[in-house]
């Protein structure tokens, strides 16, 4: 099945900085903004400003009809009703974190913004070692196990049946600290200037 057009055009600009062994670093700077910033948006965190895009595009030195050539508008957007078989869950990688395996269940469009619904698996023992930031509220559903979450400067525990709501703009980490793997399922609903 189709990915969310924000989720190609994130796909397609880590895809082509990699087939062009151009490192986050060098791909910011010549698209003069910051390292962050292009890890944010390659891995799905934020969605970048047309001005942000069309200067990573012209870095990247492909044409823009090129860039959005393979780019296709998802049909799910106008269906009303949608079935996911789990074989359809795409594996994808946020970012480098031990332990973390996500897969990706469905991604829309919606008139709030983008949502993007996940399955997060947490091995035992899995902790992020950096607070992060995500340009979405998150909720978090915990199916299995017991994660601890690092927001700002306290710390929550949910367990199996518990939810947590929040602002991913707001520092945080999580922690599977059970004994078990955690599995969590997580919807993220992207913020976009209007």
């Amino acid at each position: 099945m189709q990915e969310d057009i924000l989720i190609q055009i994130s796909n397609k600009i880590k895809e082509t900085r990699k087939a062009q062994k151009k490192t986050v670093q060098e791909l910011a700077t010549e698209a003069q903004v910051s390292k962050g910033l292009i890890s944010q948006i390659e891995n799905n965190r934020t969605v970048p400003s047309l001005p942000v895009l069309m200067n990573i595009v012209l870095a990247l030195s492909i044409d823009l009809k090129d860039f959005f050539e393979d780019i296709s508008h998802n049909r799910e957007s106008k269906q009303k009703i949608i079935i996911k078989s789990k074989k359809d869950y795409l594996p994808f990688e946020k970012e480098v974190a031990k332990g973390f395996k996500y897969k990706r269940i469905l991604t829309r469009n919606m008139d709030g913004g983008p949502v993007d619904t996940v399955l997060l698996e947490l091995k035992k023992g899995a902790k992020r070692a950096h607070m992060i930031k995500t340009d979405a509220y998150e909720y978090k559903y915990v199916i299995r196990g017991k994660v601890e979450y690092h927001i700002e400067n306290e710390k929550y525990v949910i367990e199996e049946g518990d939810s947590l709501f929040f602002d991913g703009r707001l520092p945080h980490k999580p922690a599977n600290i059970g004994d078990t793997d955690a599995l969590m399922l997580v919807v993220y609903f992207f913020i976009t200037e209007r």
